[in-house]
């Protein structure tokens, strides 16, 4: 028997045994489990589902995993007859031995090592680019109206490798709220920055990278991006022949080859006068790029609403359910992905199980996306065609990397207060005995960076749920564990461990679903609070 209806049957097997039980209390609240929460997780992390990698093998055994699992835990399928969602993608793995491609400075060489210096990949899934391209600096690389911001003001971006900071315009004490403050807005995210150069009619772009700017350090960019398929929705608007990040180190070297100081230009581009400054520099050479096409899938089960006119609305839970895959030849290759994402990924299977048993009035659809890791490829889609009317979608609850620390006296609700939501979530946590943790200026653009932004994009009021920090017991050595997650993030060794205590976890699920069910329940459909630049895009389609 092919491997992937081995591990599909036992899994079904499991699932079912863990949710066998005694016929339901209908009276008694859907309370989520943690017996089957950790059997998914340790299966999601195992060695035997490689990863989860987009376009790898293991991402292809979890798919089987999740439909299954949505199978047995009575969710109707919600594309039809079909659990599955496609999602085209194209993949491109960069060729650096392959490709002659330098930069030239002051009419000399520059010294770039392919990954250790700099990485790049197409951005337009094409095997080959040839490419004299001259570099200009633009500063953040934003177009912003509303805040009186332009960084290509009279640049003519046609055929120029732009050269750009990430992050966004610090406040200053004129404008203490510019760019959200302290915040990070979605302007600052390198994503918006590349679809602008795209936009702008760049042939390139190169990221500026600090650890400070992009809230984690160059690693996690040689991961995505040296050792890595890269991929991009096959069927959406495509990008510059070159995007890529090069280090604070290499981008000294270059401008100081170019004759310009790093640290002024630096200085001069947070004034909104700032205009592009073109370097001394250029690309030039030949890229080479192994480019496929695939299929991916975004699984989604449906639990029937029981209200017959509030059963047409819908409250979607989502989680991703991929990682990094395998990479490499040497030493452990398997970036297993325990925190991100099998934990919310399991959390939502074990939501499920709970709320096929205690259906709310109006539908709920538990959503496992593809690619998030990708630049939320999967929920982008979801978006650009929806399963459930938009309009009719109440409300989207995301899970991305769950507290396996243990218990909290507090939750993490940032990117409600966008919406109605913020109250429903402060309720639900008062009736949990919990508060909602105090809001932080969002420094790393957290709200732009998980799959609910694609539905927030698309006019549909959501947030991802976090965990708490407010630890009930052992606190110095609960923030130890917090603290040293952030080493592991997007590494070999974001492992499961079966010591950890899942209270935390459960907790988490158990307050999503809550507040699912308190807006599965309600009268109406939360909104936006007036302004929100999201909430414009529902108003705008009704």
């Amino acid at each position: 028997m092919h491997k992937i209806a081995v591990l599909t049957a036992l899994a079904s097997s499991l699932a079912l045994g863990l949710s066998v039980h005694a016929a339901p209390n209908k009276a008694q609240a859907a309370t989520v489990q943690e017996a089957p929460l950790r059997g998914h997780l340790s299966f999601l992390a195992s060695d035997a589902l490689e990863g989860r990698g987009t376009g790898q093998r293991g991402g292809e055994l979890t798919v089987a995993y999740l439909e299954s699992q949505a199978m047995a835990a009575g969710l109707k399928p919600a594309n039809g007859s079909s659990y599955r969602q496609e999602v085209k993608i194209a993949g491109v793995r960069p060729l650096p031995q392959q490709s002659n491609v330098g930069i030239l400075a002051g009419g000399q060489a520059l010294p770039m090592a392919f990954g250790a210096d700099w990485v790049w990949a197409p951005g337009d899934a094409k095997p080959e680019h040839s490419m004299d391209a001259e570099l200009v600096f633009v500063g953040y690389g934003i177009t912003a109206p509303e805040e009186g911001w332009d960084d290509y003001k009279g640049l003519d971006a046609k055929g120029k490798i732009l050269v750009m900071m990430v992050n966004d315009p610090a406040p200053t004490a004129a404008e203490p709220k510019r760019f959200n403050g302290a915040g990070l807005t979605y302007y600052g995210r390198w994503t918006y920055k590349l679809q602008e150069a795209a936009r702008q009619g760049a042939a390139g772009v190169l990221l500026i990278h600090t650890d400070a700017s992009a809230s984690y350090g160059w690693s996690v960019v040689q991961n995505s991006w040296a050792a890595a398929e890269r991929f991009q929705l096959a069927d959406a608007d495509l990008g510059t022949g070159m995007q890529g990040w090069m280090t604070d180190a290499a981008a000294r070297k270059l401008f100081a080859a170019a004759g310009q100081d790093l640290d002024k230009l630096r200085a001069a581009a947070e004034d909104k006068a700032f205009k592009p400054v073109a370097l001394n520099a250029r690309v030039k050479g030949e890229t080479r790029a192994a480019v496929r096409t695939l299929s991916e899938f975004n699984v989604a089960g449906v639990v029937p609403g029981t209200d017959p006119k509030l059963k047409d609305e819908v409250v979607i839970y989502s989680a991703h359910w991929d990682h990094m895959g395998k990479q490499g030849s040497e030493g452990d290759t398997i970036f297993n992905g325990a925190v991100d994402n099998a934990s919310g990924t399991a959390g939502l299977l074990a939501m499920a199980q709970e709320a096929a048993r205690h259906p709310a009035k109006r539908s709920q659809m538990f959503l496992w996306v593809a690619a998030e890791e990708q630049g939320l490829l999967g929920s982008a889609a979801y978006a650009a065609r929806p399963l459930w009317p938009a309009e009719k979608t109440a409300a989207n609850l995301n899970l991305d990397s769950l507290n396996f620390v243990g218990a909290a006296k507090d939750i993490g609700a940032s990117g409600s207060e966008r919406t109605e939501l913020g109250a429903m979530a402060a309720a639900t946590a008062k009736a949990m005995g919990l508060t909602i943790a105090p809001a932080k200026p969002d420094l790393a653009g957290g709200y732009f960076r998980s799959d609910h932004f694609s539905f927030a994009k698309a006019g549909i009021p959501a947030f991802s749920v976090g965990g708490g920090s407010a630890w009930v017991s052992n606190v110095e050595a609960n923030n130890a564990k917090a603290k040293a997650y952030r080493a592991r993030y997007h590494q070999v060794n974001d492992e499961y461990d079966p010591s950890w205590d899942l209270s935390g976890m459960v907790q988490q699920a158990q307050f999503t679903l809550n507040l699912g069910r308190m807006v599965a329940d309600s009268p109406k459909m939360p909104a936006w609070k007036a302004g929100d630049a999201f909430g414009k895009v529902r108003a705008a389609a009704k």
